[in-house]
């Protein structure tokens, strides 16, 4: 197989790390990739929303599949794109097309879906931005802490809870009034979880669905999960709280709902879903849905997958998912993630990025690099994952928290309390 694989951060380079392992492999090149995909792949210096340049790739070099890491090019429509065109018809888009991926793209529709199918989520209200004293009046009567989310995508900036009713209602307003253009529009004011979250991910080809390890992120640059949210701080796999029992449940509950839901609906689905969770005294509520595989959690759920994926992505194309197999690996997998200094807010690049040698069961996945003049250097805010195996959540960590010590680059941050709160509670 040819494949193409959309994206430059680390959930690509784990993905990219987990199809090069295949042996139906025969070439894959990544659009645009980093420093540590061109290591394993072909790097295509490419605009990924330009779906015309994509689609004359393709046809190029005869790529079977496209695999799309983010979330943006799905809800832009890349698999409408690709399947209107007879040139491309045999071309296997891994990810849905626009309406499957209104899911994510919309808070206002996964919330209504949700309730549509009695599928356990927050209580919430959504208002549009000609309707800003209503919305007022409603937050007012909610408790606090008081949750407000941008209906559209707002590159992880749309969601805000605030303690403060005043602040919330600034936060409201400014929504409403246009802070992040169309993503705001319309505004979801929902009730307060309290709990700890997870992420679990399935890939589905619309009727059939296989479960994929289970993850834990940690968002907030901060130690204590204090401070600004990030794309993610780090990540561990699997989450201990949550068993056989609880997984049973976010099945049944959830997962078989969805399915279903999105199929009665008539939205042709296939590609990966992440349910971004919340467990409420053992019981799980869906935060959001993902139309693609979360970051850093790739980090820790690739290197735990056992079977080959490419399978997977043609049990896709050739509706067999059913037939498939998912392996799993028993150990545990935790990742760090080293960041710039100053990120999420100003922050420099350019910084050279040496790695010394790993210890085996350890993996760095590049998030955030380039190669300039024949140096890896730092192109983002969030630039390498440390991830480790261990026999337990303990070990794993040891082992991603001594090689964080053999990735230099001047002005780096990680937070060194990663997995610390499940392994203290479980």
């Amino acid at each position: 197989m040819k494949i193409l694989l959309l994206g430059s951060g680390g959930r690509e380079h784990a993905l990219a790390w987990k199809i090069s392992k295949s042996s139906q492999l025969e070439k894959l090149y990544v659009a645009p990739g980093n420093a540590g995909t061109s290591e394993i792949a072909e790097n295509i210096a490419m605009d990924i929303n330009n779906f015309a340049a994509v689609a004359n790739f393709c046809v190029q070099k005869q790529v079977n599949v496209v695999v799309v890491g983010p979330e943006q090019p799905l809800v832009n429509g890349i698999h409408d794109f690709f399947e209107s065109s007879p040139k491309l018809s045999k071309v296997t888009v891994i990810g849905p097309k626009k309406e499957g991926a209104i899911i994510e793209g919309s808070k206002d529709f996964s919330k209504s879906f949700m309730k549509r199918h009695r599928i356990p989520t927050a209580k919430s209200k959504s208002f549009k931005n000609h309707q800003i004293q209503e919305a007022l009046v409603y937050l007012e009567q909610k408790d606090s802490p008081y949750v407000l989310k941008a209906d559209g995508l707002a590159s992880g900036k749309g969601v805000i809870i605030e303690k403060d009713l005043q602040k919330a209602k600034t936060a409201l307003k400014n929504l409403l009034s246009g802070q992040f253009g169309a993503a705001s529009e319309t505004v979801v004011i929902e009730d307060f979880l309290d709990g700890v979250e997870l992420s679990v991910f399935i890939i589905t080809d619309g009727k059939n669905y296989k479960i994929l390890p289970e993850a834990k992120d940690y968002k907030r640059i901060g130690e204590n999960n204090t401070g600004l949210n990030t794309g993610g701080m780090g990540a561990i796999s699997p989450v201990p709280f949550a068993n056989r029992e609880f997984i049973d449940k976010v099945e049944n509950q959830v997962i078989i709902p969805t399915v279903k839901g999105l199929k009665k609906e008539g939205i042709e689905y296939s590609g990966f879903i992440f349910f971004g969770l919340i467990s409420v005294k053992g019981d799980p509520y869906v935060i959001e849905y993902n139309c693609r595989l979360g970051d850093p959690e790739t980090e820790v759920i690739m290197p735990r997958l056992k079977s080959d994926i490419l399978e997977l992505f043609d049990g896709i194309a050739t509706n067999t998912l059913s037939e498939r197999d998912v392996e799993i690996d028993l150990r545990s997998v935790s990742t760090v993630m080293m960041v710039s200094g100053g990120y999420p807010e100003k922050y420099e690049k350019g910084k050279e990025v040496t790695i010394e040698k790993l210890d085996p069961k350890t993996i760095v996945f590049h998030a955030g690099t380039n190669i300039i003049n024949n140096k890896t250097v730092t192109s983002g805010g969030r630039v390498i994952a440390v991830t480790s195996y261990g026999k337990n959540l303990e070990t794993a960590l040891k082992g991603s928290y001594s090689s964080v010590e053999k990735v230099q680059f001047e002005n780096n941050y990680y937070r060194k309390d990663i997995g610390k709160d499940v392994i203290t509670k479980s």
